[in-house]
C-alpha cells in the first residue's frame, strides 16, 4: 500500500522532467491518480510509464498549443497539438461547460490528442455546474466487430455523469467491450488466464489468452457473441468512433494510433490527426429547474437502491464501488502490485527520482 500523496508527488515530477508545465503536471497528475483511487487501476499510475513511451515516439507533446479550430455557440472543435489527453480532455470539457452555460448545451470534439484516463473523470467536470456531463473516446484497434476476424475498433468508453440532490451522482462509465483492455494488462502482469467471453483467437473462436492480440486474436464487443447480444456492443463502439474520430477529425477504426508504441503493435495513422474525444454538458435548467430535477432523480435513486435484491446482493447504482472505493483509498492508499511498481522504480532509476 502506498500513500496517496507519495503516488501523487512522484508522478507530477514524472510528468515534469518530460517538459510539463507546473500547472499541466498537476492537471494530468490529478486525472491519472483518480483512477487509481476510484478503483480503475487499469487506467492510474499503471500507464504512466505509457506516456513517457509517447513522449519517446514523439507522439506526445509536453507543450501543447490547444487551439479552437472551428466553433459555433455551442459546438466546438479542438486540436490538441499531441498534447496528452489528461490535459486535452479537462480543457475541452471546460470549453463545453462554457458553452452550454451559454446557449443550454455544450458539445466539443477533439483531435491530435493522446490517451485521456478514464471517461468518468471529464464527465464529472459538469456535476458543480448542475449539469449532465458526457465523454467518449477512440481508441487503438483491439477489437473485432460482430462476425469479423479483423480488429476495426478499440475499447471506446463511454461515461455520463448525472447530478442528484442528496444522492451521490449517478455516474455510468464503462468500455463497449466485454472488458477495458487495462484488465487484460492487470492478469498479463499477474500470468492470469482470462475468463470466457472477453477475446476471441486468430480464427473468431472464444478464447481465455489474456494477451490475444499478441497471438492475432481480439478482444469481443461488449455481448460476446451474437447469442448474448454482442451487436449492440458493437453499435455503442461504433457509435463512440464515429463521434470522437470521424467527426472530429481525428483517427478512426484501424487507424487510431496505439496508446503507447512499445513493440506491441504499430500505428497505422493516415486518415486523421491523433487520438480523438467527444464531450458534451447539458445544463439542467435549459430543460427544466434544476432543483426539481434533482429531487426527481433523488427519487430514481431511491426506487433502484430499495428494489429487491437477490440474496447476499443490493442493487447498486452507477457510481457506487468507484465511490466507495475512493473514500477506502484516501484513507488507506493504493494498493500497486508489484510489475506497477517496478516499472515506478524504472521510472525512479531514469530520471533521478526518489521512490519508495
Amino acid at each position: 500500500m502506498i500513500s496517496v500523496q507519495q503516488v501523487k508527488a512522484f508522478t507530477k515530477q514524472v510528468f515534469l522532467k518530460i517538459g510539463f508545465s507546473e500547472a499541466d503536471a498537476e492537471v494530468a497528475t490529478t486525472v491519472l491518480v483518480q483512477a487509481d483511487l476510484r478503483g480503475v487501476d487499469s487506467h492510474g499510475v499503471a500507464r504512466l510509464a505509457g506516456y513517457v513511451r509517447l513522449y519517446d515516439h514523439g507522439r506526445l507533446n509536453p507543450t501543447p498549443s490547444i487551439q479552437v479550430v472551428h466553433e459555433t455557440p455551442s459546438t466546438a472543435v479542438i486540436d490538441g497539438d499531441r498534447g496528452v489527453g489528461l490535459v486535452v480532455g479537462p480543457q475541452a470539457m471546460q470549453i463545453a461547460i462554457e458553452k452550454a452555460q451559454v446557449a443550454g448545451t455544450g458539445w466539443v470534439a477533439v483531435r491530435n490528442s493522446n490517451h485521456f484516463g478514464i471517461a468518468g473523470y471529464h464527465a464529472m467536470l459538469a456535476l458543480e455546474h448542475d449539469m449532465i456531463g458526457m465523454t467518449m473516446t477512440n481508441a487503438a484497434p483491439l477489437v473485432a466487430p460482430t462476425f469479423s476476424l479483423d480488429k476495426l475498433l478499440g475499447t471506446n468508453p463511454i461515461a455520463v455523469a448525472v447530478p442528484a440532490l442528496t444522492q451521490p451522482p449517478f455516474v455510468a462509465d464503462f468500455a463497449s467491450t466485454a472488458v477495458a483492455y487495462g484488465k487484460m494488462e492487470i492478469l498479463q502482469r499477474k500470468g492470469l488466464a482470462a475468463p470466457l467471453g472477453w477475446a476471441q483467437d486468430a480464427e473468431g473462436q472464444p478464447s481465455t489468452d489474456s494477451n490475444p492480440i499478441r497471438n492475432g486474436g481480439a478482444l469481443l464487443p461488449l455481448g460476446s457473441d451474437r447469442e448474448h447480444g454482442s451487436h449492440k456492443g458493437y453499435g455503442l463502439g461504433a457509435i463512440v468512433d464515429i463521434f470522437s474520430g470521424v467527426l472530429s477529425g481525428a483517427n478512426y477504426g484501424p487507424w487510431v494510433p496505439p496508446f503507447a508504441t512499445a513493440g506491441f503493435m504499430a500505428a497505422q495513422e493516415g486518415v486523421g490527426a491523433g487520438t480523438g474525444h467527444f464531450f458534451g454538458a447539458m445544463r439542467i435548467d435549459a430543460f427544466r429547474p434544476a432543483d426539481e430535477f434533482k429531487r426527481h432523480m433523488d427519487t430514481w435513486i431511491g426506487a433502484f437502491r430499495n428494489a429487491r435484491a437477490v440474496e447476499g446482493q443490493q442493487v447498486l447504482i452507477p457510481g457506487d464501488p468507484e465511490r466507495a472505493m475512493e473514500a477506502e483509498r484516501e484513507q488507506n492508499g493504493l494498493p500497486l502490485i508489484e510489475p506497477v511498481v517496478q516499472s515506478l522504480r524504472e521510472l525512479a532509476e531514469r530520471f533521478d527520482l526518489t521512490w519508495a
